[in-house]
């Protein structure tokens, strides 16, 4: 199942009004896969059977220059956060001075992925920059307004909810965290925020973020007590819950603690779940947090008002934890290697998929795959991954046989197929004849690397979408 992109957004239609490509989008690799999997072997396509989201945080340096962790990205998640990229003190550095670039990059990357954009974060009092720190009064007030209205305009059309305010309740006694926003504004700024925030773009989703809330408990009270006020002047659409968990210690009564904000008719989402052990982890301590990861994502999947769950990271060793609780670590699904964590199995598993091999090729319903032809230099696969009934999205991955600085792969259409859009690929790509040749930033291989492509066909007749003979030369 594709997700819907949304339409052209305000961002991108001033950027191509201005003939704008930005250095550090040509960097990534855009759609470096869109191996939509089936439903048995991928989270992302166990989520989309379920019309969840599966989300993953991104470290922008990492999907700038690791084509593992881009490929595992596209492939295992159908939703997006940016880590740091779209943070306050990232996006305006000094007052009135926005840079944009490395938000930019991930949103274009998802985009190229048929992925959506959860937006982190508009009001925090962390990773705030100190201009905005040292002000108070209106020109604090004015501040704020500023840079949610300038952000939200910038991604209009291109981020689908928001967390407006983040960690705004104190650890202690569920009062309202003593921070700077509220000794210079008092209790108001989080309704202006949110007033500010429904009025910049009133068609994404609006939430308040916070950690420790996902049990019942007197932080997660006074949340509840914000959002029940937000919700009564609709305001706020959903809340967030972090989910930083230790090992063994999901909330009982975390089912029922969405369930009553749900019940405000707010949606529900688990922003930025990890699951830390004490190091060194043993084979029964990993199956422990495998059992963990399986209760939440069970949780979120019972309720059809939870949006989704995000993992805060890709691999154990991009993960914030070991820098904040020294002697704890491996919280997330995926091993440095980015193999599997067991971890993985269980989501994967409560989302309703199967992680027990590949589809049998004797079924109907798998899509069809080229077996890997030679040529001089390279090899190269095409195969469908979503048929629907006029079109197809199909994936293709150059695997070098020798160093490379460049190639080609050329096939040509057996009926009605062709290409209406592509990505990771150049050349002539329109007509029945196809010559498609590697992007700027994909050519390059080394002996036995891999890098991967996409592309949309229609098929005006209807027919089944066919896999043709594809040879690779290098170029």
């Amino acid at each position: 199942m594709l997700l819907n992109r949304p339409p052209q957004s305000r961002r991108r239609r001033r950027a191509l009004l201005a003939g704008v490509v930005t250095v550090a989008t040509a960097a990534l690799g855009l759609g470096l896969s869109t191996q939509f999997a089936s439903a048995q072997t991928t989270l992302r396509g166990a989520a989309d059977e379920l019309g969840k989201d599966i989300g993953v945080a991104v470290n922008y340096n990492l999907l700038q220059n690791d084509a593992t962790y881009r490929n595992t990205v596209a492939t295992e998640f159908n939703s997006l956060t940016a880590e740091n990229a779209m943070k306050m003190d990232a996006l305006q550095p000094s007052q009135g001075n926005f840079t944009f670039a490395q938000g930019d990059a991930i949103v274009d990357f998802a985009q190229a992925n048929n992925q959506t954009v959860h937006g982190h974060t508009l009001v925090w009092h962390s990773q705030s920059p100190s201009w905005v720190q040292n002000l108070s009064g209106t020109a604090l007030q004015t501040a704020m307004v500023d840079h949610i209205n300038t952000v939200m305009d910038h991604y209009e059309g291109d981020v689908q909810s928001w967390d407006v305010v983040n960690e705004v309740v104190s650890d202690n006694n569920g009062a309202l965290r003593d921070s700077f926003w509220l000794r210079g504004l008092g209790e108001g700024y989080i309704t202006t925020a949110f007033q500010t925030a429904r009025a910049a773009d009133p068609s994404v989703d609006l939430y308040m973020n916070d950690y420790s809330i996902d049990g019942i408990n007197a932080k997660s009270d006074k949340t509840y007590e914000i959002a029940q006020g937000l919700a009564a002047q609709n305001l706020i659409d959903g809340v967030g819950f972090q989910a930083h968990l230790i090992l063994g210690q999901v909330p009982s009564n975390m089912e029922a603690n969405l369930q009553r904000f749900v019940d405000l008719g707010l949606k529900v989402r688990v922003t930025e779940l990890d699951i830390r052990i004490q190091m060194p982890a043993d084979a029964s301590e990993l199956q422990q947090q495998a059992n963990d990861y399986r209760r939440v994502t069970e949780i979120c999947a019972a309720l059809a008002d939870c949006s989704g769950v995000t993992v805060w990271g890709l691999r154990d060793g991009d993960s914030w934890v070991p820098d904040v609780f020294p002697g704890e670590g491996a919280p997330l699904l995926f091993n440095d290697d980015y193999s599997k964590k067991p971890a993985y199995d269980a989501v994967l598993d409560a989302l309703g998929g199967d992680g027990s091999g590949d589809p049998d090729p004797t079924d109907p319903t798998t899509p069809p795959t080229t077996p890997p032809p030679t040529g001089d230099g390279c090899t190269a696969t095409l195969s469908v991954q979503s048929p629907w009934n006029t079109g197809a999205t199909y994936a293709g991955t150059v695997t070098a046989g020798q160093a490379l600085n460049g190639w080609t792969v050329t096939w040509t259409w057996p009926g009605s197929e062709r290409i209406s859009n592509a990505w990771s690929v150049e050349g002539n790509l329109t007509g029945p004849t196809v010559t498609a040749t590697n992007a700027g930033y994909n050519g390059s291989l080394a002996a036995g690397q891999s890098t991967t492509f996409g592309f949309n066909i229609t098929k005006p007749d209807g027919a089944t979408a066919s896999v043709p003979t594809v040879t690779c030369t290098a170029s």
